[in-house]
């Protein structure tokens, strides 16, 4: 399946960038994440790095959209700092971003480089997990 560049929430990448770009800060905030909830409104976060493991930007989005009563998102963007534009999601977070909301695109592509909105598109969450494991399919149904 072929997204085209127009179905990209622009706005919504201009929030993450100027989350990464004012609030991302040394070694332990590298990344921002920005969500579109379906109610329209715009959740965004940082990740918290640390040595032992930490969550990225994307998983502390799902905890602050929580935490903010939203608990529908359409779509979902990282941005690096120092400019290094629109990050793809890790593995762990694509996984978790599936089983917490399996209908959700993911904006991806204009790494460094590209201008800004140059090279995105906005793809279904389980088209970054070929093959997909659904955690929920695999729950077995209380007796």
């Amino acid at each position: 399946m072929t997204t085209r560049t127009d179905d990209v929430d622009h706005e919504l990448v201009r929030a993450a960038a100027e989350v990464a770009r004012t609030r991302c800060r040394g070694d332990n905030h590298t990344m921002a994440a920005a969500a579109r909830a379906r109610d329209g409104r715009i959740v965004t976060a940082v990740n918290a790095y640390h040595f032992t493991g930490g969550p990225c930007a994307e998983l502390v989005l799902i905890g602050a959209a929580a935490a903010q009563g939203v608990y529908e998102l359409e779509t979902v963007v990282a941005v690096g700092d120092r400019d290094r534009g629109v990050v793809p999601p890790c593995g762990r977070c694509r996984q978790a971003l599936l089983d917490y909301y399996p209908d959700l695109r993911i904006i991806v592509g204009g790494g460094e480089g590209e201008g800004e909105g140059q090279g995105l598109r906005a793809v279904p969450v389980a088209e970054l997990l070929p093959s997909t494991y659904v955690w929920a399919d695999h729950q077995l149904d209380a007796e």
